[in-house]
């Protein structure tokens, strides 16, 4: 079996039409699937920033990675570890919110430090943002509840050192 891993791949690239395209272009054109994108711009609004997760083997991730840098609307690629970042996700939660089951709902709301952002007379709306293991770990216990919708960001990641050039240089 072929030793196939996650990566995430953080692209800092010029704000401009087409730019997402191209990058996702990449991994398609290779028959990689990306697992989560997330795309904003960063505090200078002239730049973006994409955080992809991937499954693959490490030398094609290295070559996709040689390939990005080549993109002339890419100014820095870098490959994020755990070791290195601190990362993140963001998920809301619709749960049907019986009365038997709404102390359970928020208990577990608040083990997550999750919060509860809208109410209706038959559901809860649950914010929570965490590592992806947390994530996943407080959809499984609201499942049996009864999840009605759920949305998920994606992974965000930051490194903790400043591997990012300067804006004000480019």
């Amino acid at each position: 079996m072929i030793n196939e891993q996650k990566h995430t791949i953080s692209v800092l690239v010029r704000n401009e039409a087409g730019v997402l395209s191209r990058v996702v272009g990449l991994f398609s054109g290779r028959g990689f699937n990306i697992e989560s994108l997330t795309v904003a711009p960063t505090l200078d609004t002239d730049f973006s920033r994409i955080t992809i997760v991937s499954k693959g083997q490490t030398g094609i991730i290295e070559q996709i990675i040689k390939q990005l840098n080549r993109l002339i609307p890419t100014l820095k690629v870098l490959e994020v570890t755990d070791d290195d970042s601190v990362s993140n996700e963001l998920i809301l939660v619709k749960v049907t919110a019986r009365d038997e089951s709404r102390s359970e709902i928020l208990r577990i709301a608040e083990i997550f430090n999750a919060k509860i952002i809208d109410v209706s007379p038959k559901t809860y709306t649950i914010m929570a943002v965490g590592e992806q293991r947390q994530i996943t770990s407080l959809i499984e216990l609201l499942r049996p509840l009864g999840i009605k919708e759920l949305v998920r960001s994606g992974k965000v990641a930051i490194s903790r050192e400043n591997s990012f050039i300067n804006l004000k240089n480019v």
